[in-house]
């Protein structure tokens, strides 16, 4: 009597099944193949089989598979999900987007689809729709402990760390020490503190990693040793995504404390140190570090073309609101003044040099920003310890007026003006600050 291929099929997939409930994968995918080969269009078959080989790091064979899979079952959308992972994980962007940008507009309540678009549009270089896309992931599954950390992963690399230190913070708090993504989200949010320069609190959530998972599957024990070298070396510059995060979260606040409880008046010095050299009216000029535009308040007078730049998009917004600029963009101090080679008559840096240590990178991008015989005018707070500059518990550096001057000659900038000034008050004490305006040679 001939054999019955479905009920072959079905005695196959319960042999695969047993191998995997006891851990042979090989026995597993040598009955799921049988099985495929018995009945090709079976969709659970094709399903499992793809889930095997995406496990075992074989995922253009597994998107095979789930492909076959969505054409036999088409009312069942996961398979093209799994596909697009499987593309995605073989580095085809392209191919799993053209399949997930369906999905988020035929499923746009499917958190799953949505992370996995977040991390695409990352790839192809759009950071807003990364971040549109794990944004809306979070809010249809915010206690979701595995998926947020997929989503945090795409926040970490498209520069917001805050917002996933923010909501992993909640989960973590409420997760069972057995959830297997409790430790893979302790590793995520140590890396979102890292990136926002609190070493202590990155510290103390990779030590909890390694008590989560000893076998270290999330390299905690690689980044906690980093992260230490680091601390014994003495560190480095504050990264752009720490003040970016700082001042994104200050913003709203950012006029009446500085202004109110820190007297802040690094604007109107520099104004009046500018009037005292004779700067004249006309002039095109560039506010680095502009905030929410103090500084263009006081300059506005002077300027023929007022543009201002931030790393903080939230500051750029307040100081849009002023109406003072002629042009405002949110970027990193380098790259604004790398921009427009020879453009400025007048460069303006108030309370921006000090979350830079060593200031001769700057002194020389600025010379290649300033016309001939252009300016720049800054404040920095005053170091008179040990070495060039030192990083205070603050977070704000501070610069020996030796380094000052030696940065400036490096540079080829002359200092037409250097005076003590406090430019802002900090624990109910004026802090010991200098102005400078250096002048590129030229008219």
């Amino acid at each position: 009597m001939p054999s019955d291929p479905l009920s072959d099929y079905e005695q196959r997939m319960v042999w695969a099944y047993d191998a995997l409930h006891h851990g042979d994968a090989v026995a597993a995918e040598a009955a799921m193949m049988e099985a495929v080969a018995l009945v090709p269009d079976a969709a659970e078959a094709r399903g499992a089989l793809g889930a095997l080989l995406r496990r075992q790091g074989r995922p253009v064979e597994a998107a095979e598979h789930f492909a076959a899979a969505a054409t036999a079952e088409p009312v069942r959308p996961a398979w093209v999900l799994e596909r697009a992972r499987c593309l995605a994980d073989a580095g085809d962007v392209e191919g799993a987007w053209a399949l997930v940008s369906r999905l988020v507009v035929d499923r746009a309540d499917d958190a799953a689809s949505h992370r996995l678009a977040a991390r695409l549009r990352l790839a192809q270089g759009d950071t807003a729709g990364a971040l549109t896309h794990a944004r809306e992931a979070r809010f249809l599954a915010p206690h979701d402990l595995e998926g947020s950390v997929e989503v945090g992963q795409v926040l970490v690399d498209a520069g917001d760390p805050l917002a996933a230190a923010e909501m992993l913070e909640p989960l973590l708090a409420h997760a069972h020490p057995a959830d297997p993504a409790r430790a893979a989200a302790l590793v995520l949010q140590g890396c979102a503190w890292a990136a926002l320069a609190e070493g202590e609190k990155a510290a103390r959530r990779w030590r909890q990693a390694l008590e989560a998972d000893p076998e270290d599957v999330g390299g905690a024990a690689r980044l906690l040793a980093g992260l230490e070298a680091a601390a014994a070396a003495g560190g480095g510059d504050l990264t752009p995504t720490y003040i970016k995060a700082l001042f994104d979260r200050y913003a709203d606040r950012f006029d009446s404390d500085l202004t109110q409880k820190l007297r802040y008046q690094a604007p109107r010095l520099l104004r009046q140190a500018l009037d005292a050299v004779g700067v004249g009216a006309g002039l095109d000029i560039l506010d680095v570090g502009c905030g929410t535009g103090l500084g263009g308040v006081e300059v506005k007078p002077l300027a023929r073309h007022l543009a201002g730049v931030d790393l903080s998009p939230r500051m750029v917004e307040h100081a849009r609101a002023r109406g003072l600029y002629d042009r405002l963009w949110d970027a990193d101090l380098m790259g604004a003044l790398a921009e427009a080679p020879g453009a400025w008559d007048l460069v303006l840096a108030a309370d921006v040099l000090v979350y830079l240590g060593d200031l001769a990178p700057v002194f020389q991008a600025a010379v290649l920003a300033l016309k001939p015989g252009g300016r720049l005018a800054a404040t920095v707070e005053r170091w008179e310890g040990e070495g060039p500059y030192a990083l205070r518990e603050s977070r704000r550096y501070a610069h020996a007026q030796e380094h000052v001057l030696a940065a400036a000659a490096a540079a080829g900038l002359a200092v037409e003006h250097l005076a003590p000034v406090a430019p802002r008050w900090e624990k109910s004490r004026p802090v010991d600050g200098l102005l400078f305006i250096l002048r590129k040679a030229g008219a």
